[in-house]
């Protein structure tokens, strides 16, 4: 005992001689976006995308007066975002339906992990999402008494697959459609088959036989991949199932059939697909590629509009953007629905739906200075999180330095990021940080996942402080990124950091808040390794402040 009181006795002296060192804390003064706005529509008319960015798998929803708009966020937080019109061509967001950590956990999540495609829906005064939580839990509903929220905790559902939708007929009969592995051993890679069961209500259950109502795809012996994202609309006495199917690369496509009953037999449209950029000119104007996974809603006057995912690319298929949100017409004709017919461009300019004008959105600038009692919903964080509150606002925001490095999927880095929405756009930022340690940094990231991102901010070398930009490329390099530039920062007040993206390209600037001229710290540095295509396709580019301890506390 006298010997363990001794041992205790030193150990207690040793750690007030020696504390461990705290965190470093990071203070941004404000984050400033500028997108490179493109000239205005023409009078009347509007500009595709409609949401720009990282807005991937668009669900629509019509109640009366109101349109509502929901899109796959995968591991990132606050998820499945809603957005609210009137006019179908302006958007805001009004809320998340999953906003609180405890609904689900993302740990150990990859970036193209989790909320995969949800699909929104109204009847009988609730509001439902279904959805799947991919390497989390499978299928799911949330229900909601407002689109606004707050939304329920997840409903699981019992069956296999994934982009579940739900129908609900005018008899109140409803159904769930998903895309499922086919009966049987699939006949090569990417083969798969919508399927349809009946579910109570109720009960939130499913019942009765599961069936197949598409096998592969329109032309099965042309071996079609990937046929996901099923929805069932009523026309007249039609019923019209629209899966896209063909992967959600370029070869991306919206297909259609039809049926006199809910659950089938279906049969194919006349001209399929009904929407698809895949055998176009690749040297076209303006143009628009990966089209599909569309939704649809019909009007007052009977017109038809869909929304639906699409990309643009500066070069091949690359893009920093993402999978983004678009809306066109349908054309009807004998009594079959038609997008774009075959060999026809996304048109640069659409002629508006006759709606009540929503407020103009301006996704193209925006300003922060975290002087608000809560975090702008824009923000992102990766993965869920129920520890101890990393960032604080107040007069601007405190961001505490995490050891959990972007590049591995473990913990929760300290990163709030928003959408990049423009080809190409300046991002500024306002730090004050100082390392406590070798290793510890702070400043400006952008992240399209664990293995491709950049970042430039204020580390700590021996006494000294530097600016730096750090990148990472590839999973064999470090995960907190490889230094490719560095400068002396000879000043010990705050910073202002720049990023200025272009397309696949990009500078790097910095510059002490005291005022001068902009430093360029590195210039014309290659950004298109963080293009989607590289990165699973799934997500874009999202930026914003990032501090990193060295994690040898």
């Amino acid at each position: 005992m006298k010997l363990f009181a001794m041992i205790t006795a030193a150990g207690a002296a040793l750690s007030l001689a020696a504390p461990l060192l705290a965190q470093p804390v990071a203070h941004i003064a404000s984050v400033e976006y500028k997108g490179v706005e493109e000239p205005p529509a023409p009078e009347g008319f509007y500009r595709n995308p409609v949401l720009p960015g990282f807005q991937p798998d668009p669900s629509i929803l019509r109640v009366g007066r109101d349109f509502y708009l929901t899109t796959s966020t995968f591991n990132y937080f606050p998820g499945i975002p809603i957005y609210h019109s009137t006019d179908l061509v302006n958007w805001r967001l009004i809320g998340h339906a999953i906003d609180r950590p405890e609904q689900f956990d993302f740990s150990n999540m990859r970036t193209t992990d989790a909320i995969y495609a949800p699909t929104i829906s109204y009847y009988g005064g609730k509001f439902r999402i279904l959805d799947t939580c991919v390497r989390c839990g499978g299928n799911f509903m949330l229900t909601a008494d407002r689109p606004e929220g707050p939304w329920s905790d997840p409903i699981w559902l019992d069956f296999e697959g994934i982009d579940p939708s739900l129908f609900v007929d005018d008899k109140g009969r409803a159904w769930i459609l998903n895309n499922g592995a086919p009966e049987g051993e699939p006949r090569y890679e990417g083969h798969r088959a919508i399927w349809i069961q009946q579910f109570d209500l109720g009960s939130n259950t499913l019942f009765g036989p599961r069936k197949v109502l598409v096998d592969g795809g329109v032309h099965p012996e042309d071996k079609p991949i990937w046929a996901e994202g099923p929805n069932v609309y009523k026309r007249g006495e039609w019923y019209y199932l629209m899966p896209a199917e063909g992967g959600t690369a370029e070869d991306h496509s919206q297909t259609v059939y039809r049926s006199r009953n809910p659950d089938g037999p279906y049969e194919a449209g006349p001209i399929n697909p009904i929407l698809t950029q895949r055998d176009l000119s690749p040297d076209r104007p303006h143009r628009v590629e990966a089209t599909g996974h569309a939704g649809m809603v019909t009007l007052d006057d009977g017109t038809s509009w869909v929304t639906f995912l699409a990309t643009r690319p500066f070069a091949g298929q690359s893009t920093l953007l993402g999978r983004e949100t678009y809306l066109l017409p349908v054309e009807w004709k004998d009594g079959w629905p038609l997008i774009l017919a075959p060999g026809k461009a996304v048109p640069e300019f659409v002629k508006k739906p006759k709606l009540p004008a929503s407020p103009q959105a301006n996704w193209s600038q925006w300003k922060d200075s975290f002087d608000q009692k809560e975090l702008s919903p824009e923000w992102l964080r990766l993965r869920t999180y129920e520890g101890q509150p990393w960032f604080k606002l107040g007069q601007g925001l405190d961001l505490t330095a995490s050891t959990a490095t972007p590049g591995s999927v473990s913990g929760q880095p300290a990163f709030l990021g928003r959408r990049l929405r423009n080809h190409a756009a300046d991002v500024t930022m306002t730090l004050g940080f100082k390392p406590e340690q070798n290793g510890d940094f702070a400043g400006l990231m952008a992240f399209m996942n664990e293995n491709h991102f950049i970042t430039i901010g204020v580390t700590g070398k021996g006494r000294q402080r530097e600016v730096a930009l750090r990148e990472r490329r590839d999973a064999n390099q470090p995960e907190t990124g490889v230094t490719i530039a560095t400068a002396p920062l000879t000043t010990s007040g705050d910073v202002e950091l720049r990023m200025a993206l272009d397309r696949g390209s990009a500078d790097f600037l910095w510059r002490p808040v005291s005022g001068g001229k902009w430093k360029v710290l590195a210039r014309n540095v290659d950004v298109e390794h963080m293009a989607s295509v590289h990165a699973g396709l799934f997500t874009g580019l999202v930026v914003g402040p990032y501090a990193q301890a060295s994690g040898s506390n």
